[in-house]
């Protein structure tokens, strides 16, 4: 029971706290309204001491109000800026792909425009284009290659083959649906040619070793009394077995009597480009069909 007592005047002095403060308030008050009444000068109101107390807290609380809406304007803003960066890089992501495709379809012209020249230029054979789908690439060159043409577009065996300009090479593979194209750059592979003015006889040999470090084919037995110069657009000749006549096979360079004073030789720079064949054309017309 004692110390139940005790601990009951301890609590109260805090229980009545809010009493006597709320008294000390009313009595400060009346005391400041009959001061008032009485000197009618010279005198502080209440509401200016409570305007003394609130104004600088509002002013507080506008500031700090501020500051968050301030704050909360820097994230929107930061989050419209992330958001404007993430459109613009799927425009930028859009032009780019538009731009590849725009570039593929410009090459797809020009490849068509050249196949279309080439056509133009052999206008006496008939003619079938068709696309490279598979390369066997040796040292990123195109010695042996499939096409997307076969059988069942008309195509056979033996077929002479174009591109950029000059010639490629022969099917020597086939199917229903493709071809495989054996280049002349490939070693053992010879054209029977001529200088496509004099008609001076010459025989065009493939060296693939050769043609990777070089970039040329070789020119060989030609007659001491050659007259072929540098540059000299050098074509199929009447004599040859697999290829038809007058198909441009490139130009003449470096030619010279060999040592021994019997035969000249030298190179040929390829009118076909055999680092970069897309598209090619087909000459239907058969060696045998065309004789």
């Amino acid at each position: 029971m004692k110390s139940s007592n005790q601990n009951s005047n301890v609590k109260m002095p805090f229980t009545r706290r809010p009493q006597l403060i709320l008294f000390i308030l009313t009595a400060c008050c009346v005391i400041s309204m009959g001061y008032y009444y009485i000197k009618k000068e010279n005198i502080v109101s209440v509401g200016q001491v409570a305007g003394a107390i609130t104004v600088p807290v509002q002013k507080g609380v506008n500031k700090l109000g501020s500051i968050f809406f301030n704050f909360d304007q820097e994230r929107l803003s930061k989050e419209e800026a992330m958001a404007k960066i993430e459109s613009l890089e799927d425009e930028n992501k859009e032009l780019k792909e538009q731009m590849v495709s725009y570039d593929q379809k410009i090459q797809e012209y020009q490849d068509m425009r050249e196949l279309l020249e080439l056509k133009s230029e052999y206008a006496d054979y008939d003619t079938v284009g068709a696309t490279v789908i598979f390369s066997d690439m040796t040292g990123n060159w195109f010695s042996t290659f499939t096409i997307d043409k076969g059988t069942d577009d008309g195509l056979e065996v033996g077929m002479n083959v174009l591109s950029g300009g000059g010639l490629v090479g022969y099917i020597s593979d086939i199917a229903k649906g493709h071809a495989v194209v054996t280049s002349i750059i490939n070693d053992n592979v010879n054209v029977s040619a001529m200088q496509s003015t004099t008609g001076d006889a010459c025989v065009v040999t493939g060296d693939l070793p050769y043609m990777k470090e070089h970039g040329l084919l070789k020119l060989q037995y030609m007659d001491t009394d050659f007259n072929i110069s540098r540059d000299n657009v050098i074509v199929t000749s009447n004599i040859s077995d697999r290829y038809l006549p007058g198909l441009v096979i490139g130009y003449a360079q470096d030619v010279t009597v060999d040592e021994n004073g019997l035969a000249a030789s030298g190179y040929l720079k390829p009118a076909a480009d055999f680092k970069h064949i897309r598209n090619v054309l087909v000459v239907t017309t058969q060696k045998q069909s065309a004789e």
